[in-house]
């Protein structure tokens, strides 16, 4: 998901939500969040809420570590992130081997893939219907570069954006033929938007896993903090119950555990 772009600082939002462990130097560490992606992330108010959120809070808490969690938007998380301003990233992040060049990332924690989403009445029931329709997608995304690779990175019927938000509004009002971003996100929004009559498209065949993962600078000393702290709460259970409450099923931790 998501992309890398260079961006001025003036406008980042200083919303954020604190919470205190017990670190052995009382530090608390900086995290950066994009807090438009729900369910995983967005704001409720002047709070930061979704399953990232409740999962890192009870990863920080097994880890004993203080935290404040700052909603940047993405574009500065990433760069922040980069410069070692902040201590990780917290933004459903994708793990991939481009982005590792720039990031180190902690073990996967969540498990992921692209989705389609449609006007009821539509033709598209697959990937590779995309071609020679319109499509949108945010910017830089994973989704961005499995449309590339399907429809052409120059080709100028795939519509790209700063948002996925951006990206449903374009095909809400006819602007293009399809939407393609993270499963979670375009479920929410279809679920959310019910008059609508969107429909949601899976193809596992052209649409692989992804695994998300915590966004470090490289060489941070976090990712051997946290990696175990991960681990404990998948295995204790705590993982379930917080991926019950946003996502009403059981997850598969057997998948996560195994991921690398």
């Amino acid at each position: 998901m998501k992309k890398v772009v260079m961006l001025a600082f003036a406008g980042l939002m200083a919303l954020s939500v604190t919470a205190c462990g017990k670190s052995g130097s009382g530090d608390v560490y900086k995290i950066a969040t994009d807090a438009n992606y729900a369910p995983m992330e967005s704001m409720d108010k002047d709070k930061i809420v979704g399953f990232d959120v409740d999962f890192f809070d009870a990863v920080m808490k097994q880890a004993g570590l203080k935290y404040k969690l700052t909603n940047t938007g993405w574009d500065p998380m990433l760069d922040t992130v980069s410069k070692g301003d902040y201590d990780a990233g917290l933004s459903s992040v994708s793990i991939t081997d481009e982005r590792k060049e720039t990031y180190d990332f902690s073990v996967p924690y969540f498990e992921s893939t692209n989705m389609i989403l449609v006007k009821e009445g539509s033709d598209i029931k697959s990937a590779l219907d995309l071609k020679g329709k319109k499509v949108a997608v945010q910017s830089s995304t994973t989704a961005d570069t499995l449309m590339s690779d399907i429809m052409g990175a120059t080709n100028l019927d795939l519509k790209k954006f700063e948002s996925n938000t951006l990206a449903f509004l374009e095909l809400d009002k006819g602007g293009v033929d399809a939407a393609v971003a993270d499963i979670a996100i375009v479920k929410e929004y279809a679920k959310n938007n019910p008059n609508k009559k969107f429909v949601t498209i899976e193809d596992k065949a052209n649409f692989g896993a992804e695994f998300y993962g915590i966004l470090y600078p490289k060489g941070s000393e976090l990712k051997a903090k946290l990696d175990p702290a991960i681990k404990a709460v998948i295995e204790n259970g705590k993982y379930a119950e917080i991926y019950k409450k946003w996502f009403g099923e059981e997850p598969n931790t057997a998948v996560l555990l195994n991921a690398k």
